[in-house]
């Protein structure tokens, strides 16, 4: 193997090694904050999700600044070492404020750790993923690698995440811990390289908006995609254990019945957006994905409940990969990095908006609300988006900036 594929497939494990880390604590949420003192009970929703948003809060804010921090120092291999080693860290603070008798005054230290821990933690995620752009061979290829880690990273977290929960609800801690300071070892043995000096904020992405409306159309379809993601991650899980009386290990199984065919299909449902054009993807796949994620919802008994989460991750892989694509087909070579940068800060933000909307509409309103909102969501981008779609559908970046527009 040359050194470019070693490479690629390290930092590949980096990415997959973070997410299961982040993924293994969700099957088991409602049983983590009861044993570190929040909630009111076992299915306290609000509980769970300040604990999720907590973490996502933080890699939003300070997922720009590790990227300028890299450009400073001109390094990245030693910042994904500490921030593995930061986000390592911080579990094990969970553990020892588990360990504290007067739990019901924790839950405050705790969400405060989980802020540290996320600004820790997303920059292992985001300068691992740079690092992979980073490498010769095809960005194609790169980005590619880093989907199928993300996806079954969270595919593996999940279900190892159920099954620990059942053994010790702050089991996940420690395998969290442990999977981050591996990171931390991996990483060490990948080539630093000169950081690209292009840096993606909140700021820059707003001033290409402005400059080139049309990113404002991928942009939006990925910020409700990963609300939706977001969704399942908190309100998914809660509701499969209230609803049907599951444990954590089969709800991480469900969860997982989403992850793997969202991860492994990316691939050929990409390749066949650039066949047929982005617009049935995007749009008629955007439509199936909000109606499965509906019939999700109102499905009367477990066993097709789970099985129609398959159904929502076939459709989600057919509509991530075309509008990443649509992404590419609106920039010229040159802005291609901060195009795509700019789609993952408006799918950050999305995938906090999940954690946020769906909690707070479930937990006020009910998981059926909360549903429909989300999956009539996933349908509304679609129709409102409709002709601008098929208007961008087969722009390539050979064409000028207003033609794009």
């Amino acid at each position: 193997m040359d050194s470019t594929r070693r490479e690629r497939a390290t930092l590949a494990l980096a990415v997959w090694g973070v997410l299961v880390s982040q993924v293994l604590l969700y099957p088991g949420v409602s049983d983590l904050v009861t044993a570190l003192g929040g909630g009111r009970g076992e299915y306290d929703l609000s509980a769970g999700m300040l604990f999720l948003v907590a973490e996502f809060a933080s890699f939003v804010a300070f997922s720009s600044v590790w990227g300028a921090l890299s450009d400073a120092l001109g390094r990245r291999t030693w910042l994904i070492v500490a921030g593995a080693l930061g986000g390592a860290a911080s579990y094990v603070a969970l553990l020892a404020l588990a360990t504290l008798p007067w739990l019901d005054a924790t839950f405050g230290a705790v969400l405060a750790v989980r802020l540290v821990g996320g600004a820790m933690t997303i920059g292992a995620f985001s300068l691992s993923i740079t690092m992979l752009a980073d490498l010769s061979g095809g960005n194609g290829r790169n980005m590619g690698a880093a989907g199928i880690a993300i996806g079954l990273g969270a595919a593996l977290g999940s279900v190892v995440g159920g099954q620990l929960t059942t053994i010790d609800p702050l089991a996940p801690l420690y395998a969290s811990a442990a999977s981050l300071t591996a990171v931390a070892l991996l990483v060490t043995t990948v080539t630093d390289r000169t950081p690209d000096s292009t840096r993606v904020g909140v700021g820059v992405v707003l001033k290409k908006l402005a400059a080139r409306p049309a990113f404002a159309v991928p942009y939006a379809f990925g910020f409700i995609d990963r609300m939706t993601a977001g969704f399942f991650a908190l309100v998914g899980v809660y509701y499969f254990r209230e609803a049907f009386g599951v444990d954590a290990a089969v709800a991480g199984g469900v969860l997982a019945l989403f992850f793997v065919p969202f991860a492994l299909l990316q691939y050929p449902l990409g390749s066949l957006s650039d066949r047929v054009g982005r617009f049935v993807p995007v749009v008629a796949g955007s439509v199936l994905y909000g109606v499965s994620i509906v019939a999700v919802g109102v499905a009367p008994a477990f066993e097709l409940a789970a099985g129609l989460m398959v159904v929502v991750g076939v459709f989600g892989a057919l509509v991530a990969p075309a509008t990443m694509a649509l992404v590419t087909d609106l920039a010229d070579s040159g802005e291609r990095g901060a195009a795509l940068g700019g789609f993952n800060v408006f799918g950050s933000l999305g995938f906090l908006a999940g954690f946020l909307i769906g909690g707070v509409v479930a937990d006020v309103v009910g998981y059926l609300p909360s549903f429909l909102v989300v999956g009539f969501a996933e349908v509304a981008i679609a129709v409102v988006a409709l002709r601008a779609v098929k208007r961008l559908d087969g722009i390539d970046a050979s064409q000028t900036p207003s033609s794009a527009d």
